[in-house]
């Protein structure tokens, strides 16, 4: 599986309606055939840590069968779309893929039902 991660900056001073616009073309890439799950949302409140970056807008994570699925998830009208749309509203953006295989394990060996049962 390919997981597509994507870090926003908005820009500062934008109207309640340009982020609503955002968050509109945002949630829309739910919608491309390609892709398998979307997670969106803005930095988790979590204590402070030198090696955590809460500093952007919001994060989006696309969950993608493979690289393939990914590329047409790049190349769908609906993605397109919304980058014309909406890179206005943002000052940085920042994008990391990487590919992972679901083993279902948590370190030390449990499985990720079994957490909390030991």
């Amino acid at each position: 599986m390919l997981i597509h991660t994507v870090y926003f900056w908005l820009k500062s001073g934008l109207t309640s309606a340009q982020q609503a616009e955002f968050r509109r073309g945002v949630e829309s890439l739910g919608s491309i055939a390609h892709v398998d799950r979307v997670y969106l949302g803005p930095p988790a409140s979590t204590p402070p840590r030198a090696v955590v970056d809460q500093s952007f807008s919001l994060g989006l994570t696309v969950i993608c069968r493979d690289a393939a699925a990914h590329d047409a998830y790049q190349a769908d009208p609906i993605h397109r779309a919304f980058v014309a749309t909406c890179q206005h509203l943002w000052s940085r953006v920042q994008v990391y893929d990487f590919e992972a295989a679901d083993t279902g394990a948590i370190p030390g060996g449990a499985r990720k039902s079994d957490k909390g049962t030991r």
